[in-house]
């Protein structure tokens, strides 16, 4: 990531943002760049870098401004700034009467194949989904999923559950290979990974999120914003609810010591998302659920804290699969 070099230098970073973002303070007004933090980093992938500014206008007012500006390899800015601007214009702005919104795109900074955003307020639905309130805020999680699905925001890409799958079999032969003993156990999971999916009925497509999970939700008060629309495409609505829920049973196993803890907020995620899309996507949704938690397998792998479930995800699977682990 040469541009990442750049992003990450004061003196290049305060230059760019004079030049590229003086609409923030206004004529006559000025941005100080306070501060720089690596907020996420996939090596070789992507980085989310976290600006602080300090914004003051000409007529004495000032003001404080986080900004997050997103790199990801082979890619430019401007279709990520593109795509978020799409969705406000959608109904997911600062007016949006549902409280269902997107982050304020606020400019690109070419040199460093970079977009920015305003970093929303709040705190992440993993953390508030376990407490009080849960169940009706799944219920407003699944209205915010139907809303993308509704919106119409164009995309180039498309992911199929031919594609799910095959993601299974690039990736689960990894858990197999560093523990030799798990090969068949693995072997009968994917075979029945790949009868689920045949199950499953062909969806008339729309946008979907493909990332959607709690730590993709913002909660602020009334409001719920949804971020990180890098894998936005064209899918079966039903893949992003099973996404969800597949991801809350691995944190109630991993966080809370019970795969089955945040049972009720997922059936009340379910029931809702079923009532705004209709019950023929019940079946994929479960399906997709499956599937998603298979893929926790392998990322349990990827993560010293999270090797500990490794045995107790698969022996899961197996169960919610109907597969023998001998």
């Amino acid at each position: 990531m040469p541009s990442l070099a750049r992003a990450l230098d004061p003196d290049e970073a305060q230059k760019q943002f004079d030049e590229r973002l003086g609409h923030l303070a206004g004529d006559g007004g000025r941005l100080e760049l306070r501060g720089i933090r690596v907020a996420r980093y996939k090596p070789g992938r992507r980085c989310v870098v976290e600006y602080a500014l300090g914004v003051e206008r000409a007529d004495g007012t000032t003001d404080e401004v986080v900004l997050l500006g997103k790199v990801r390899v082979r890619r430019f800015g401007k279709s990520g700034y593109r795509q978020l601007r799409a969705f406000r214009e959608a109904g997911f702005g600062g007016d949006a009467t549902d409280g269902i919104r997107v982050p304020e795109p606020v400019g690109t900074i070419s040199k460093f194949r970079m977009w920015l955003q305003r970093k929303v307020p709040g705190r992440t639905a993993t953390e508030l989904l376990p407490e009080a309130g849960g169940e009706e805020l799944a219920r407003r999680i699944a209205e915010a999923a139907h809303k993308v699905h509704q919106s119409g925001v164009p995309t180039g890409r498309r992911h199929t559950m031919e594609d799910e799958l095959r993601i299974l079999h690039e990736r689960l032969p990894e858990v197999a290979r560093e523990e030799p003993r798990l090969e068949g156990r693995i072997r009968r999971l994917l075979e029945a990974c790949d009868n689920l999916g045949a199950g499953v009925r062909e969806p008339e497509p729309c946008g979907i999120h493909r990332d959607f999970y709690a730590d993709q939700v913002i909660v602020d008060e009334a409001q719920l914003y949804l971020i990180d629309f890098d894998l936005y495409c064209e899918g079966d609505p039903a893949l992003d609810v099973g996404n969800f829920l597949g991801h809350l049973t691995e944190q109630g196993l991993r966080t809370l010591g019970d795969q089955a803890a945040l049972a009720g907020v997922g059936a009340a995620l379910e029931e809702r998302f079923v009532e705004l899309a209709g019950e023929g996507t019940r079946e994929a949704v479960r399906a997709y659920s499956d599937l998603t938690l298979v893929r926790h397998v392998h990322l349990s792998t990827l993560f010293e804290e999270r090797r500990a479930f490794t045995g107790d995800l698969l022996g899961l699977c197996e169960e919610r699969l109907g597969v023998g682990s001998r």
